[in-house]
């Protein structure tokens, strides 16, 4: 029987994605975690027996994985309840979330972090379509605290050496388009992220960002939403977070409300 301490796979999976997802923590120890090296989306590996040293540091709510949803996540999430911090433990754990197939994340596809536990990413400045939805995907689905470094087109190579980020989005890199493909869609076949509201968020997105508006409906107004951006905020990062909003509209109307009308007004009795 599930405890008030536990959330299930399925619930937690409707939180994946969305702006207010809680900190995921996988503690699941190293010989488990080599046998699958992959990770529920957005999650991030802490050493069980550090929770006193890094239990302070983790953002309210949390939820917690092992391997099975015993004794390692439970004694972690009473650990941060202690702490202050609101922490569930998530229900089987991580065999569970496999099981049911649910989405996993490989580990070796994951950029290194920096010395703060971050990924970094650097591509060309004044983002228009595949800049601003790549860095939407690896906020909600990568990594929550991902910072994005924009800078000039002929610096982007430089940038990523010197400063030890992913350069994404230009010629010549791993994270870039491929064939009829954009950005956006490489990042979701190579995280494994291919849940239909995904994939179908990747086609309209790879309409706008590849003038294709006969791919989806949708084209149109996600490209207007973009330019329209682009021409509001000399600050990238600043049209980053507004961006951020779009595609979380976005993302929800592609797994909730793809069924849904809208008629105004409505038909009055005489």
């Amino acid at each position: 029987m599930l405890s008030f301490l536990e959330i299930t796979p399925d619930k937690l999976a409707r939180i994946i994605g969305t702006p207010n997802a809680p900190t995921i923590i996988d503690v699941r120890i190293d010989d488990d975690f080599g046998i699958d090296p992959r990770r529920i989306p957005g999650s991030i590996r802490r050493d069980f027996r550090q929770v006193t040293e890094w239990g302070p540091m983790v953002s309210s709510p949390a939820i917690v994985l092992c391997q099975r949803g015993q004794k390692l996540g439970h004694g972690v999430a009473a650990h941060l309840r202690t702490m202050g911090t609101e922490a569930e433990v998530l229900e089987g754990g991580f065999e569970a979330w496999r099981d049911g197939k649910g989405i996993l994340v490989p580990e070796d596809r994951l950029p290194p972090r920096d010395t703060k536990g971050r990924t970094v990413w650097v591509t060309r400045s004044r983002p228009k379509i595949d800049r601003i939805a790549c860095p939407w995907l690896i906020r909600r689905f990568i990594d929550p605290s991902a910072i994005f470094l924009f800078v000039p087109a002929s610096e982007v190579e430089l940038v990523a050496d010197r400063f030890s980020a992913t350069p994404f989005d230009i010629e010549g890199v791993t994270w870039s388009h491929r064939g009829e493909l954009c950005t956006f869609d490489v990042m979701i076949e190579e995280f494994g992220l291919t849940s239909e509201a995904l994939l179908r968020l990747a086609t309209i997105v790879r309409g706008a960002d590849t003038a294709r508006p006969e791919l989806a409906p949708e084209v149109a107004g996600l490209l207007a939403v973009s330019l329209g951006l682009s021409r509001m905020f000399n600050d990238d990062l600043e049209q980053l977070e507004a961006g951020l909003t779009i595609y979380d509209a976005f993302y929800r109307w592609c797994r909730d409300a793809t069924d849904e009308t809208h008629n105004w007004p409505n038909q009055r009795k005489g």
